[in-house]
C-alpha cells in the first residue's frame, strides 16, 4: 500500500516536471520566433535545440529507466549551463554593446527550471543546479563588468554591483528556500518511512485495532490492572524434533507455525505478547479491553485447533514432522502495559491469570486434548458456545496454585462438526457450558509435571 502511494506520487511529480519543461520550451521557442534576442539568435537557437534534446532524453529516461539517480543528476547538470547561456546570451552572441542586462525571457526560464528541479524534492539536485547557475551567473556579471569598466578598479566595482547582481541574489535566496523545502521533505519522508517500519513491527505482534493506540502513545500503554483473556499455544515434542532436525527444516516448520498462529490471533483482534521458541503467548483485551474479548478468544482458539490440525496433516504429507499443539485459555485480572527495566522496555502482561493460562496449556498433554479453557472464561461469554466435543472437569488442582479451578477441554482432534442439539444462551447462575449436554466425567488429577 505504501509503495503504491509512493509510486502514484512519483508519477504525479513527473507529470508536473514534464509540464514545466514544456512551458519553458514554449517560452524559449516563442522568444526565438518573435525575435526577442536580437544579436544573439544563433546562441538562442542552439539553446532551444539543446534544451529540446535534453527534455526528450529526460522524459524517455523517466519512462523507460526509472530509478536511475545518476541520470537525474546528469540532466540537471546539462540544464544548468543552458540557463547560464540564456541569462547572458548577448555576451556570446555578438559584439560588445552597452546593454548586457538579462532579458525577461531568460529570467523567467531560469526560475521555471529552478522550480523544475525543486519538484524532484531532492536537495542534492537543487544544490547542484543552483550552484552551477549562480557560479555561471556571477561569472557572466564579472565578464560584463570587465567589458564596461575603465582602467580603474572603482569603475569595475561599480559595473559589477548593479541591478543584475540584485537579481542574482534574489535567485540565490529562492534556490535556498527550495533547498530547505527539499530538505524538509527528505526529513519528513525519512520520518514517515521510520513510522511505517515501526507500524509494521507493531503489526507483527498487535492487531491492527491496537496499533494506532500504540503509535499515538495513548494511556493504554501505562501499567494498570485490567481484565483480559490470556492464551498460550505450544507444540508438543518440539524440543526432541529441534535436537536432530536440520537448521533449514527447523526454521521452515517454526516459521509456518508462527505465521499460522499469529495470523489467526490477529484475525480475531488479539495481540501476540511474545514468542518463546515454539510457544506463543497471546492476549485479548490488552491494551484496550472489549466486551467480547472472551468470545473472540474462544473463537480464535477453536479456529486454531482446526488450523493446527490441518497444518499437522499437511506437514506429514510434505515430509515434515506431524506435531500436535496444545492451547490454554483463561480469563482474569492482569497488570498490563509497558514494563520498563532500564535497558529494555517490554509491552506485556503479568499476574496469576498468565500463570493459570500457561498451566492450562501444559494440562492439554496430560488430558490428550488440543484445548483447555477455564470456567472463568466461560462465565464471560456473551454468545452461545460453538458446538464441539467438550468434556467438563471440576476442582482441578494446578501446580503452584492453592485454589483449584473448573475446566473444560476438547476431546483429542475434536473438530467443530458436531451439530448442536439446542441453542443455549448465556446469563443466569449457570454458564452456557454447564447448561449444555456436554459430556463430563469424574476428575482424577493426572501427573502433568507442570513447573
Amino acid at each position: 500500500m505504501t509503495s503504491s502511494l509512493s509510486a502514484d506520487w512519483d508519477f504525479e511529480r513527473e507529470i508536473r516536471s514534464i509540464l514545466l519543461r514544456f512551458v519553458a520550451f514554449t517560452i524559449l521557442l516563442a522568444n526565438l520566433l518573435l525575435g526577442g534576442d536580437e544579436g544573439a539568435e544563433g546562441t538562442h537557437l542552439a539553446v532551444v535545440i539543446c534544451y529540446l534534446v535534453i527534455s526528450i532524453a529526460s522524459v524517455a529516461s523517466a519512462r523507460f529507466l526509472p530509478g536511475r539517480s545518476w541520470l537525474k543528476t546528469l540532466f540537471v547538470v546539462l540544464d544548468a549551463p543552458l540557463v547560464a547561456l540564456l541569462l547572458y546570451a548577448h555576451i556570446l552572441g555578438g559584439p560588445v554593446t552597452e546593454n548586457h542586462n538579462v532579458t525577461t525571457t531568460s529570467l523567467v526560464v531560469a526560475f521555471i527550471l529552478l522550480n523544475h528541479v525543486g519538484l524532484k524534492l531532492d536537495r542534492r539536485l537543487v544544490l547542484v543546479f543552483s550552484c552551477i547557475v549562480l557560479v555561471a551567473w556571477i561569472g557572466m556579471l564579472a565578464v560584463t563588468a570587465a567589458r564596461h569598466h575603465t582602467a580603474d578598479a572603482v569603475s569595475f566595482v561599480a559595473s559589477f554591483f548593479n541591478q543584475d547582481l540584485g537579481l542574482t541574489v534574489s535567485y540565490g535566496f529562492t534556490a535556498f528556500a527550495i533547498y530547505l523545502l527539499a530538505k524538509d521533505h527528505d526529513r519528513t519522508r525519512k520520518e514517515a518511512l521510520l513510522a511505517d517500519r515501526r507500524r509494521l513491527n507493531l503489526s507483527r505482534f498487535f492487531s491492527p485495532l491496537v496499533v494506532a493506540d500504540l503509535q499515538e502513545g495513548s494511556s493504554a500503554l501505562e501499567l494498570e490492572r485490567r481484565n483480559a483473556v490470556i492464551m498460550f499455544v505450544d507444540l508438543r515434542d518440539f524440543t526432541s524434533f529441534a535436537e536432530t532436525a536440520p537448521a533449514r527444516e527447523l526454521a521452515t516448520v517454526l516459521a509456518q507455525y508462527r505465521h499460522l498462529v499469529s495470523g489467526t490471533i490477529f484475525a480475531h483482534g488479539g495481540t501476540v505478547d511474545k514468542f518463546i521458541g515454539d510457544g506463543v503467548m497471546a492476549v485479548f483485551g490488552q491494551p484496550t479491553p472489549m466486551e467480547d474479548d472472551a468470545d473472540r478468544a474462544l473463537a480464535c482458539a477453536l479456529d486454531l485447533v482446526d488450523a493446527l490440525s490441518d497444518w499437522k496433516h499437511q506437514s506429514r504429507v510434505d515430509g515434515h514432522p506431524a506435531l500436535n499443539a496444545g492451547i490454554g485459555l483463561h480469563y482474569g485480572t492482569v497488570v498490563g502495559g509497558v514494563l520498563d527495566s532500564g535497558c529494555h522496555s517490554e509491552f506485556t502482561v503479568i499476574g496469576d491469570a498468565v500463570n493459570v493460562a500457561q498451566r492450562l496449556e501444559a494440562l492439554t498433554k496430560a488430558l490428550n486434548s488440543p484445548l483447555v479453557i477455564s470456567s472463568a472464561l466461560v462465565n464471560q461469554l456473551r454468545k452461545p458456545v460453538p458446538p464441539a466435543l467438550w468434556m467438563a472437569q471440576s476442582e482441578v488442582a494446578l501446580p503452584g496454585r492453592r485454589l483449584p479451578i473448573d475446566i473444560w477441554y476438547l476431546q483429542h482432534e475434536a473438530r467443530r462438526t458436531v451439530p448442536s442439539e439446542e441453542t443455549y444462551e448465556t446469563g443466569g447462575v449457570q454458564t452456557a457450558l454447564q447448561r449444555s449436554s456436554f459430556q463430563s466425567a469424574p476428575f482424577a488429577a493426572p501427573d502433568v509435571g507442570i513447573g
